[in-house]
């Protein structure tokens, strides 16, 4: 048998106020509708829920007991639709993204601390991944979306450019070209360069240095950028990283690197056709601060 819930609705008006016509006044509706709609439901049920009288209304025993379990189902259903609102609204939930180091380490706090900010109820899982593990953590579904350079191939994938990412060289303080606006990649090739072990870094710093013809000196490599800045400020090399990476607070100066100009763009990563859930939503919307920031730096 099947009850909608309307008409579940009248009946619980008509036995909390014991009056067909207050029901009708709480429910905005005529007295000869709330009387059907009751009447409907106690013919598809084959038994009475309400005995009536002149002078008041009362629940039949059978009526008392669909009445309990009646208002345990629209509790349960205000809360099912207060939950989904929250989620709707970001309030709660959770969100799970793959990151580049390079970003992961610079300008992601300060998007993340808005975000904590603003959606306090949505727990995160960030994954400081490289760019193929980063891919493959969104082909995979793994996680909502990726934060990272745009792929060579996108394939199934979609992406939203966030903003341009220089290369530039690193330097420490002292060294003769600190002070320059601009050094070229033929200059650079004559000092010791030291690489970020990025396969996506490295493809692009070689397919520069080919184009030019040029063959430097690149016999130390290193994972993690924090070591890269901590050997260029000890004298070992020069460091060619891209600029969101440089760290703020170091004493490294970073010069654009010209003919040619080495760039990459950052971009939010998806599959093709994803549906983002509310917080992903959110939380991309606020990725815009990291061209933002980036500007600032420059």
């Amino acid at each position: 048998m099947k009850v909608n819930l309307k008409a579940l609705s009248t009946f619980l008006a008509v036995a909390e106020n014991a009056s067909f016509g207050k029901a009708a006044e709480q429910l905005h509706l005529s007295l000869p509708a709330v009387s059907m709609q009751v009447k409907q439901m106690e013919e598809r049920l084959g038994l009475a829920l309400f005995q009536r009288t002149t002078r008041k209304v009362e629940l039949t025993t059978e009526g008392e007991q669909l009445l309990i379990s009646a208002r345990r189902a629209m509790a349960e259903l205000e809360t099912a639709l207060a939950h989904l609102q929250q989620t709707a609204d970001a309030q709660h939930g959770h969100l799970s993204f793959a990151c580049v180091p390079t970003i992961a380490g610079s300008t992601l706090p300060e998007v993340l601390t808005d975000f904590a900010r603003l959606y306090p109820g949505v727990t995160v899982a960030v994954r400081e991944l490289r760019q193929p593990e980063m891919l493959e953590a969104v082909r995979r579904r793994e996680v909502d979306f990726g934060i990272g350079p745009e792929p060579d191939r996108l394939g199934e994938l979609d992406l939203k450019p966030l903003f341009t990412d220089d290369y530039v060289a690193v330097l420490p303080v002292g060294h003769p070209a600190a002070t320059k606006k601009e050094i070229s990649l033929r200059e650079l090739a004559k000092m010791r360069l030291l690489a970020l072990g990025s396969s996506q870094f490295r493809r692009d710093i070689q397919r520069a240095l080919k184009h030019e013809g040029l063959e430097p000196d690149m016999g130390y490599e290193f994972t993690h950028v924090a070591t890269v800045v901590g050997m260029i400020e000890a004298g070992l090399g020069i460091g060619i990283l891209p600029r969101v990476a440089v760290p703020r607070h170091s004493s490294v100066s970073a010069v654009r690197i010209v003919r040619p100009v080495m760039k990459r763009t950052i971009a939010i990563i998806t599959i093709r056709g994803h549906s983002m859930s509310p917080a992903a939503a959110r939380f991309v919307a606020l990725c815009d601060r990291l061209g933002g920031a980036l500007a600032e730096r420059r």
